[in-house]
Parts: C-alpha cells; sequence; structure tokens
C-alpha cells in the first residue's frame, strides 16, 4: 500500500505578516498531482490542517477545495486534528465525508475505530488519534494521570485491543499529533508542555507497523517506523535549512517499509539569515544569491547604525525581520535581554524572577509545583477558550 504522508498544513497563517494563502494552494496543487502521478493509495494528514481554531474564511475555501479534489480522484484521505486546530470545527461533517473517502478523525473517543483499507495482501487499519490534550482527555480515555505519555498510552492500548480482534496478518498505521522524544523542534510550533514534560517515548507507539507523526515542522525519522513528515512550508526563520517535503512510503504485504521517498514541496521564495555587521551584508559579493531571498537579518554593529532597515530593504528587498545583536564582550551589563532569554521557556523566565526578587535564593520544590501548574491551566484555558469561540 503506497501512502502519502503529511501534515501541519496551517492553512490561514501567515509568515512575519506575508499572506501565504497562495503558497499553500501551489502545495494543495502539488499534494493533488503527486496523489495522481505517483499511484498513491492513501493521503494522511496528521494535523494542524489550520493555523487557529477558528480560520479565515479564505483558509477553509481553500481547505474545502482541496476535500472536493482528493474525493474527486478516488483516493481515501485519513485525516487528525491537531493542536492548533478545533477538534469540534474540524470534525463537523464526518460521517458525511466518510461518504466520499476523506475520513475525519477528531474524537478521542474514536481513536481505535480504523479506517480499514484493503490491498492484494488484505488489510490495512487505519487510526487516527486527534492532538490530545492531556487535562481535557484524560478521563476519556482513563488515563492514569493528566500528562502527555499517559493519554497517548491509554490511547495506544485502545489501538493495540481493537487490532488483536483483527485477522491476523492486518497491518495497522497510526497517525498522531504530539512532540516525540528525539524529534527536532523549530520556533514556529506552539508549546504543548504539561507538568514540564512535552516529548514522548517512541515506545509509546509499539505494536504498529507506521506511525505518521504531525506537530515538529522539520521532516525527519524518529525511527525506521515513527517519522513526522514536518511542514509544507517554513512557518520561521529557525526552519531556513529544512527542506520541505512528504513521505511516500510503500507498505509490503508484512507490514515492512519496502520503498520510501520525500517528495519535495514547492518552494515560493526561500529564507536566507545573515548576520554581521550592516556595511558588510550589503557589500559582501557572496550574499547575491538572497537578494531573492525572505531574509533576517542579525546587526552586530556596536552601535546602532542610521535607518538599517531602509538600508537592508534596497539590496534585499525581501526583508522580513531584523535582529540586533552588537559585538560585546559576554561580561559586558548591557548584554540584551533576549540573549538572557534564549533557549529559556515561560516556566524557567518565572524561576529566574522569583530568584530575582529574592536576591538570588529561587523557589523550593513546592512552589515550582505551584508555578508549573499555573502555567498548565492557562494554556488549557486558552484551548476550552479557543475551541468554545
Amino acid at each position: 500500500m503506497r501512502m502519502l504522508h503529511t501534515s501541519d498544513w496551517h492553512l490561514g497563517r501567515s509568515f512575519h505578516r506575508v499572506p501565504l494563502l497562495d503558497a499553500q494552494a501551489a502545495f494543495l496543487d502539488h499534494l493533488v498531482a503527486t496523489v495522481q502521478q505517483r499511484e498513491v493509495d492513501v493521503v494522511l494528514v496528521s494535523g494542524d490542517v489550520y493555523d487557529r481554531a477558528v480560520p479565515p474564511l479564505a483558509a477553509v475555501e481553500l481547505f474545502d477545495r482541496a476535500l472536493h479534489r482528493l474525493a474527486a480522484i478516488g483516493v481515501p484521505t485519513v485525516m487528525i486534528s491537531g493542536n492548533h486546530d478545533s477538534a469540534r470545527r474540524l470534525g463537523v461533517g464526518a460521517g458525511l465525508f466518510d461518504r466520499a473517502g476523506i475520513h475525519l478523525r477528531t474524537d478521542p473517543v474514536s481513536c481505535a475505530t480504523p479506517v480499514v483499507l484493503t490491498d492484494d495482501h488484505g488489510d490495512v487499519a487505519l487510526y487516527g488519534l486527534p492532538y490530545l490534550e492531556p487535562a481535557l482527555v484524560k478521563d476519556t480515555l482513563r488515563a492514569a494521570k493528566a500528562g502527555h505519555e499517559a493519554v497517548l498510552t491509554a490511547a495506544m492500548d485502545r489501538v493495540r485491543a481493537d487490532l488483536a480482534t483483527r485477522p491476523a496478518g492486518t497491518r495497522s498505521v497510526v497517525l498522531a499529533h504530539a512532540f516525540v522524544a528525539g524529534g527536532e523542534p523549530s520556533d514556529s510550533e506552539r508549546d504543548i508542555t504539561v507538568g514540564g514534560v512535552a516529548a514522548v517515548p517512541a515506545g509509546v507507539f509499539d505494536g504498529t507497523d507506521y506511525v505518521a507523526l504531525g506537530h515538529l515542522h522539520g521532516s525527519q525519522r524518529v525511527t525506521s517506523r515513527v517519522r513526522y513528515s514536518g511542514s509544507p512550508l517554513a512557518y520561521s526563520f529557525s526552519e531556513a535549512d529544512h527542506r520541505k517535503t512528504m513521505w511516500l512510503i510503500d507498505l509490503d504485504g508484512s507490514g515492512n517499509i519496502a520503498a520510501e521517498e520525500r517528495i519535495d514541496c514547492p518552494v515560493e521564495r526561500p529564507l536566507a539569515r545573515l548576520r554581521g555587521r550592516l556595511d558588510a551584508l550589503l557589500e559582501d559579493p557572496a550574499l547575491d544569491r538572497h537578494e531573492h531571498a525572505w531574509v533576517e537579518a542579525t546587526l552586530t554593529d556596536p552601535v546602532r547604525p542610521a535607518e538599517p532597515m531602509a538600508r537592508l530593504s534596497a539590496r534585499f528587498p525581501h526583508t522580513l525581520s531584523l535582529v540586533f545583536d552588537p559585538e560585546r564582550p559576554p561580561e559586558d551589563p548591557l548584554a540584551s535581554y533576549a540573549q538572557r532569554l534564549q533557549g529559556r521557556d515561560d516556566h524557567q523566565i518565572a524561576e529566574d524572577f522569583v530568584a530575582h526578587v529574592r536576591g538570588g535564593s529561587g523557589p523550593s520544590d513546592p512552589e515550582r509545583t505551584v508555578l508549573r501548574a499555573a502555567f498548565d491551566d492557562v494554556r488549557v484555558d486558552e484551548s476550552v477558550r479557543e475551541v468554545s469561540r
């Protein structure tokens, strides 16, 4: 069975205020053409179809056209909701869509009800695990606690129980939207940390033949059978070195990966991250190749130069981001606030603040627990409010 694995479309998203709908439409054209040209048997979409719970109308229309085109060529599509989607909104009409071969899986209760497809070797059961917000699905799935590993384990226990009832030799594919340990994140994924833990071990998915992951925006293997397709477009400058692709996977009759290929996605405009003093960036002939790219420029001039954005844009007209990182010794007290915060999450920053106001004494373990619970509660509340809007 030939599967095309994609995820994280984020329809409706912009890039530093530049609309991306035309680029997203070009990707969907490419997706449909690939399905036809490469004789794909099933399309897997592993969440974050939209960029937010209430997407703009233009994004909904783009999604609608894509579904109609996939249904028209008669190739089944299995799709789950991600942490950016409103599961309830995305799932509206799922029963009707099923009849057209578009299988939306957005309800955690249905995670062990597969889409069953058949090829010359027998059945393939495709299980869709939508993004599982631990605090919201713990009781539904009867998980041991409200954590990512616990709720995914509970969902996969249900999947394995269903798979055990199926004919011997039934192959299994799982779609999931999660941060799996070993994956490499970028700056454009929304934080899903719960209780200080975001990642779950790949072993949660043991017993299945292929796991089509979404959430991380870089295409990558966690194991040979557990993979991220990544996003089809770059959504942050941290993705400047990403090769944006979809996975084309051939699953043989024994459930092994008989063939694999990364299908490149169209690139509307490349990304470039430039660093140095302004005059050097404006004069260096080696940078000619970036004059048509979207540019993030980090200026290292000791003194901020005059009109830097206007001067940069004269050479690099698609400059979108300007960062100042003056050349100073590390011990300089004027080292930028952004530098001091780099790589630190909200909880760590809050702990630093407590230590600062106490003159060096950080929070106790019970206080850390309270801080972490507060951040978790805020994130869950935001998720609930997004869904209810």
